[in-house]
Parts: C-alpha cells; sequence; structure tokens
C-alpha cells in the first residue's frame, strides 16, 4: 500500500477550477503532478476525460485547430484534462477553442517544461487560465503526517537527498541514491536535451555543476562563459532553459537604486536538494561535508517559495548587498513592506547590516536558524 501525503495545492485547483477556464499545473517530473489529479479525480462526480500528450492520437486532435475534431475529442466530457500539455504543438490556441466554443468545459493541463507550455499558452489564455506550480513536497505538507521531533530527526536527511515523493516515503539511503540518479540521468538530463538548440550537452552539464558550487553568491556569466568555453549570450539562454525545466531559479538584487547597492547580478539555487548534490556527486552526510551553509540556504529558500505558492503568499523575492559586503539572504517584498532574512546553520545574535533599517523604514530583519526555521517554512 502507498503511502500518500497531502498535497496543498489540491485544494488550490478544487477552488481555482471553473467552467470555460484552464488551470496549468508546471512542476518538475515525478514531484508528484499525476498523483495530484488522481486524488483530485476521487473527488469528482461529472463525466471526464483524461489523456496524455505524449499519446499521438491525443497530439493528433489537440493540435488540430479545427473546432468540429476538438468538440468530437472532448466528446460529452465536462472535464478535460491534459497531463504533460507541452508535448501537443499549438496547445495554447487549441485549448482557447476548447474553452470558448464548448459550453461549460472545464479544463487542467500539466506540464514539466514550461518551455513551449508557456509560450504556447500566455497569449491565447489570458484571462482565461488560473496557473499553479507544484514542487517536490513540501514540509509544509510532509508535516501533516509526522510529529515535530521526526521532522528534526530526518532534517539531515532532506539537506542530502532533497524531497521528492519517493525519497521521502523511503528511509533506504541506498534506494534514494538510485533513485536520485535514474532522475538526473533519465528525466532531467533528458528534458534539457529535447529543448531546442542544445548543442553542447556536456557544457550544460558542466554549468549545472558550477552553480551547485556558487549557491548564495553571485553568477557571473562572463566568468562562467570563460570556463566552459561558451559565449555569455549561450551562458544566459542555458540558464533560462534549466530554469524553465525546474532544474534551478534565480534571485535578484533588490535595490531602489541607491548607488551602494548592487542590483543587477541573480544568485542561483536548485529546486531540490537531492537533485544539487546527486549532480556533484555528493551524497555524503553532514559530518562528512563542508558545504553544509549552502544546503541549509538553499533547503530554506526553496521550502519558502513552496510556502508562499502553496499558501497564496503573494511575494516579490530578492537577495540585497551593498558594494562593501553588507548582505541579505532574502528580502521579501509583500503589501508595502520589505521583510529580511539572514539564513544561518549555527545560532547567532546577529544584527541587521549597517544600512538595511535606515534605508528601508518599513523592513524588518530576522535570522532563521535550527531552532526556528521550521516556523518560517511551515
Amino acid at each position: 500500500m502507498s503511502i500518500y501525503i497531502p498535497q496543498r495545492q489540491l485544494d488550490n485547483l478544487k477552488r481555482l477550477l471553473s467552467p470555460n477556464k484552464v488551470v496549468v499545473i508546471y512542476g518538475p517530473r515525478r514531484c508528484g503532478k499525476t498523483t495530484l489529479l488522481n486524488k483530485f479525480l476521487e473527488g469528482v462526480d461529472e463525466k471526464n476525460l483524461f489523456v496524455s500528450g505524449e499519446d499521438l492520437t491525443v497530439q493528433n486532435y489537440l493540435s488540430s485547430r479545427s473546432i468540429p475534431k476538438l468538440r468530437d475529442f472532448v466528446g460529452k466530457n465536462k472535464l478535460l484534462i491534459i497531463d504533460e500539455a507541452q508535448r501537443i504543438e499549438n496547445v495554447g490556441l487549441n485549448l482557447k477553442l476548447i474553452i470558448d466554443h464548448i459550453k461549460g468545459i472545464k479544463v487542467i493541463a500539466t506540464g514539466s517544461s514550461s518551455f513551449d507550455l508557456a509560450k504556447d499558452i500566455g497569449e491565447p489564455l489570458t484571462g482565461r487560465k488560473f496557473v499553479l506550480r507544484l514542487f517536490p513536497l513540501a514540509q509544509i505538507e510532509i508535516s501533516l503526517t509526522e510529529e515535530r521531533f521526526e521532522t528534526e530527526a530526518n532534517l539531515e536527511a532532506r539537506l542530502i537527498y532533497g524531497s521528492y515523493p519517493e525519497i521521502i516515503i523511503t528511509n533506504d539511503n541506498k534506494q534514494r541514491e538510485l533513485y536520485l540518479r535514474e532522475i538526473v540521468s533519465s528525466y532531467l538530463y533528458k528534458d534539457i536535451l529535447e529543448l531546442e538548440g542544445i548543442k553542447h550537452s556536456n557544457k550544460l552539464i558542466r554549468l549545472l555543476q558550477l552553480l551547485a558550487f556558487q549557491i548564495g553568491k553571485e553568477v557571473s556569466y562572463n566568468e562562467l562563459g570563460t570556463q566552459l568555453g561558451m559565449s555569455k549570450n549561450t551562458v544566459e539562454r542555458y540558464l533560462d532553459l534549466l530554469e524553465k525545466v525546474f532544474v534551478i531559479f534565480k534571485l535578484s538584487g533588490f535595490s531602489r537604486n541607491l548607488r551602494k547597492e548592487i542590483s543587477k547580478n541573480h544568485r542561483y539555487y536548485f529546486y531540490d536538494n537531492g537533485i544539487r548534490n546527486t549532480i556533484i556527486g555528493n551524497l555524503n552526510p553532514l559530518k562528512m561535508r563542508d558545504d553544509i551553509g549552502i544546503l541549509w540556504e538553499n533547503y530554506i529558500i526553496i521550502e519558502r517559495i513552496k510556502k508562499q505558492e502553496y499558501l497564496q503568499i503573494f511575494s516579490n523575492n530578492y537577495f540585497w548587498r551593498t558594494y562593501d559586503q553588507k548582505e541579505i539572504d532574502i528580502v521579501e517584498e509583500r503589501e508595502g513592506m520589505l521583510y529580511g532574512y539572514e539564513i544561518k546553520w549555527n545560532k547567532i545574535r546577529a544584527k541587521p547590516p549597517k544600512g538595511w533599517l535606515e534605508t528601508y523604514r518599513n523592513a524588518s530583519y530576522e535570522v532563521v536558524t535550527k531552532e526556528n526555521y521550521l516556523e518560517f517554512i511551515k
């Protein structure tokens, strides 16, 4: 019997799904999109059609741009669910035709790459769609099935092996390692290499490895290009593609145009610690590592972003740094306020960096440590 950890996006999906609207669910492969859909269907009585965008027959119908053909495909179903919708050519335009010409139809479309899907659905579905992001399991979800002492005991495993559903429900580290290797080789690199214009797969993997060691630091496209023997523009394009297949994401520097602040650079983080550690070939326990600070910062920031998404906390996220090396790991801008958070593995009594509270009167400052992190992420 498989274990199901309740997914927070299930409630959001139920709330947003409505007649003649599309709910788009983005997220990396194996993070639980199909599980979410199956759980959703358990409470659905209306007639529905659940198809995969990888099916050639489905592709033929749903890329047709023919209203009679689309009507014929949907039939008497009141709910259409398309898994891996990015595989369908012109999917956005065809979904627009479906919801504009079939009265009362509800549509859910999922994608493990936002590259084609976002490009195809953006303009045609303006005003007709809701977007949900799905991640590997969040602590906010896992906490529903484990006690606090268990969470504290499992923290090391979360930092090393990450939070994919299959990782969470097994306690066997060897199985976890095999699973992560399979995701990285069979899915992650496969998805990346299917993207248009990728010519240097080995360099792209090397790029990921370089990023893995630069978490929490500003990334220089020129320096990466020099190390990889690539142009700055190619590096930027590859990083953009890696974001679109949900491997990495970036934070930009926050500034209100003060001369002393750095705002043009970016810091990159991984969607999952387990993926990051597998890419660099290091799944050693914490006592054998010298990158605990990096693992902690990456973990806290992605868990915070999961919480924001699932609880619908609308925030712009940044980092803050001045030219004289004062910095804050994550700055949240929401409801006219600024919230600065410094992320530290060890408990410290830190004062706000010089200039932060003086410059921004509507700002706060807090240090996130092992002692108080759960309140921050769940």
